[in-house]
């Protein structure tokens, strides 16, 4: 699918990084390094504006690899980007390490991924059909 996309960052534009990549990776687009205490968050600019099409989102989410090597990772995950959105994509990112972390311009800081979505339409009722699970859920089915 065809996605309209402005880039002011002086970054290539986000990529799928294999053929079965479901994410694309963002990047920073910094004038200067953020130093990230432990436990400081940060709103990372990306230089990019999307127009996505009515009944698709972005979902911004955090890359697995700075999560578990280095603890930083995005918040609010994931993100939506919705289709009538036109400002900037920024990643809010978090620092869960115990130590500083330098952000560099042009790091991959999170991936997007392109989704279509539907809209609800609700029905009111007065009782739902049952199920062998039930209300059962955060872990009723045990660990194993």
């Amino acid at each position: 699918m065809k996605i309209r996309i402005v880039n002011r960052s002086g970054h290539p534009l986000p990529s799928y990084e294999t053929l079965a990549s479901a994410g694309m990776d963002l990047r920073a687009n910094l004038s200067q390094e953020i130093l990230l205490r432990p436990l400081e968050r940060a709103l990372i600019p990306t230089g990019l504006f999307v127009e996505l099409p009515v009944g698709f989102e972005a979902q911004v989410r955090s890359r697995s690899g700075l999560a578990i090597t280095k603890g930083i990772t995005a918040l609010n995950t994931p993100g939506t980007i919705d289709a009538d959105y036109r400002g900037e994509v920024m990643v809010p990112i978090v620092n869960l390490s115990s130590e500083d972390y330098v952000m560099k311009d042009g790091e991959r800081i999170a991936q997007m991924i392109i989704s279509r979505h539907e809209k609800a339409d609700w029905e009111e009722v007065d009782e739902l059909e049952e199920t062998k699970r039930g209300a059962g859920g955060f872990g009723h089915t045990g660990i194993k």
